[in-house]
């Protein structure tokens, strides 16, 4: 796996160095647990802002993307993960908290930061763990895409769940093949492109037709 660095984020943002000590946890669980297949990690940009939109079929899908992607990779996590000595570390290591429910202003603020300071953001554009198809997604990722000028790369993580073996639902079953593909980086839309709802959804619009896109494609390529 290819190894790159990351400006720091500053003015009292998520910590670039926590994220980076999450990696290294990601990297040491996830290889440990399963046998990860990681293709075109070059795709990502070795430097400069970028995020990461990643299908969520599986309760892997953070972890993994974290201890796989070639940079340390800030998450936008529900907040009800925060709990008990969870909070503290998921802070610790660099990941932001949101509330789904509202408009999580703390959340916007912080997320921008990782990307004004040259990092990467991690988000699940369906907001929810399902089908895990890009088939419905949020408006948030169009808007820190439109707002920061940041690349999106897509990024399909596919493990089977339907294998005996599993000790955890929902989580492939242990030494099992996990697959994580990047795709291409992208533009959501023109660099300065307006923030109305009207182009947002546009925006939203074009960047489910590139995942969706990048997903099939990661399918037929891993057999999955």
């Amino acid at each position: 796996m290819s190894t790159a660095t990351t400006a720091p984020v500053t003015g009292g943002g998520p910590s670039s160095k926590g994220a980076a000590v999450g990696r290294g946890i990601g990297i040491g669980l996830m290889y440990g647990l399963w046998k990860p297949r990681v293709l075109g990690s070059w795709r990502v940009p070795s430097a400069g802002p970028v995020i990461l939109a990643v299908n969520h079929a599986h309760n892997l899908d953070g972890p993994m993307l974290m201890g796989t992607a070639p940079r340390p990779v800030h998450f936008l996590i529900k907040k009800e993960a925060f709990i008990g000595p969870l909070d503290p570390f998921l802070r610790g290591i660099g990941q932001l908290k949101v509330d789904r429910e509202v408009t999580d202003r703390t959340a916007i603020t912080d997320a921008l930061a990782v990307l004004r300071g040259g990092g990467v953001l991690g988000i699940f554009p369906e907001g929810t763990r399902g089908e895990g198809d890009f088939a419905s997604l949020r408006a948030g990722l169009a808007y820190f895409a439109v707002r920061s000028g940041a690349p999106i790369v897509p990024v399909a993580v596919l493990g089977s769940t339907d294998r005996p073996g599993r000790l955890v639902k929902a989580l492939p079953a242990l030494r099992s093949r996990v697959d994580v593909v990047f795709g291409d980086p992208f533009q959501a839309g023109p660099p300065g492109g307006r923030r109305t709802r009207k182009a947002l959804d546009e925006a939203t619009e074009r960047i489910q037709g590139r995942l969706t896109a990048h997903l099939e494609n990661a399918r037929r390529f891993t057999g999955r």
